[in-house]
């Protein structure tokens, strides 16, 4: 077993660090057997681990290798990120969520591109410089790609070593994750990539939140405080989410000709820059049972007034991290009179257009699939 480094700190933390580095060889060798075989793993250069890295975030791993082959057709490089035009950027983003992610991931590229050859540099502090590349994230591809001595702790290494060491602390708080990411610098092994994502891995499949974990599973079930303290559910401690603020909203589908109305929303804000179907908060327009006059719903949208069909759609909910959009659906078939506002932000598209150029928010999927089933 290596030698923890324990001079600077408590005797709480050096019992910690021990106790983590007694985990290494264990849970190394349950890595090397039970990992599950994922396609960034099978080559993990610095520009796929980055990629699936940032795919991740905030999303399932079976929802992502569609995503990640995908991207990776299209974009396989560096060069071609960087040189990518937002509406393909977008598109290929589309249903991930989290819009600015791969935004940051093209003004990286643009800088990867610029100072160090379209190459990733084999560098902690050089990657953690980059847009959008967080703590996390610097570690996950300095550790993966390059076999660099650096943590990633993410939410799943917070919780498999909050129930190894049975630590109490708040891991919603900076200083917990600041701790334990000093902790595990100062007992990283060799390799730190797969060591790094045994933690990663045992989080996700084994050590598991939200309920009873699969305890005896564990390949460090023995070294574990808090299954010994009968205390693995209670564990880690985290402090609660801000309420969500609920918003009632209309949702427009302005159909003509067989073609459907889009707005792209302002640059700054929630979902900025993309496109979505028209919408406005519900306190802002009075529908009655009977329906409301066409031009009364398009009023801010189309230039001219015209008559047209008016009825109700489908009711669907999206939940944001701080917003909670309760949406109701009215279509809107307009005759072949009605002109769109020459502002570029709003236009009428084909379903055909809809698949393979615009980007349409997840917030809209319940709309976009009726679109897409009625013409």
């Amino acid at each position: 077993m290596m030698e923890i480094q324990t001079t600077e700190i408590n005797p709480e933390r050096s019992e910690c660090r021990k106790l983590y580095a007694e985990t290494i060889p264990y849970l190394l060798h349950w890595y090397e057997y039970n990992r599950r075989i994922l396609p960034w793993r099978e080559e993990p250069t610095p520009y796929h681990v980055w990629v699936s890295e940032i795919m991740l975030q905030q999303t399932r791993v079976e929802a992502v290798k569609g995503y990640y082959d995908r991207f990776l057709t299209r974009l396989p490089d560096v060069k071609a990120l960087a040189e990518a035009e937002e509406e393909v950027l977008l598109k290929l983003w589309e249903g991930l969520g989290y819009y600015n992610r791969v935004r940051n991931m093209q003004k990286a590229a643009r800088v990867l591109t610029k100072q160090y050859g379209g190459e990733m540099p084999a560098d902690y502090e050089a990657i953690r410089a980059l847009p959008g590349i967080g703590d996390y994230t610097a570690g996950a591809i300095a550790s993966i790609a390059f076999g660099l001595p650096y943590p990633a702790v993410d939410g799943n290494v917070l919780r498999v070593m909050s129930r190894v060491a049975c630590n109490e602390e708040d891991i919603a708080k900076e200083q917990t994750k600041r701790k334990l990411k000093e902790d595990l610098t100062a007992i990283m092994p060799a390799q730190s990539g797969d060591f790094n994502q045994s933690l990663m891995e045992l989080g996700a499949t084994v050590c598991l939140p939200n309920g009873k974990p699969l305890c005896e599973q564990c390949p460090v079930m023995h070294l574990c405080k808090a299954f010994h303290a009968g205390r693995e559910t209670e564990l880690p401690i985290k402090s609660g989410k801000k309420e969500r603020r609920i918003e009632n909203r209309l949702v427009y589908l302005v159909c003509q000709d067989g073609k459907v109305l889009i707005h792209r929303r302002a640059k700054k804000g929630l979902l900025a820059g993309l496109w979505e179907f028209p919408n406005v908060l519900a306190e802002q327009e009075k529908i009655t049972e009977e329906g409301t006059l066409l031009q009364e719903i398009l009023r801010q949208y189309i230039t001219e007034e015209a008559e047209g069909k008016v009825k109700k759609g489908k009711n669907a909910k999206h939940i944001f991290s701080h917003v909670e959009w309760h949406m109701k659906g009215i279509w809107i078939e307009a005759d072949e009179a009605v002109s769109v506002q020459t502002d570029e932000s709003w236009r009428f598209v084909t379903t055909q257009e809809l698949k393979d150029t615009y980007a349409i928010p997840s917030a809209f999927e319940a709309y976009l699939r009726e679109v897409l089933e009625k013409y």
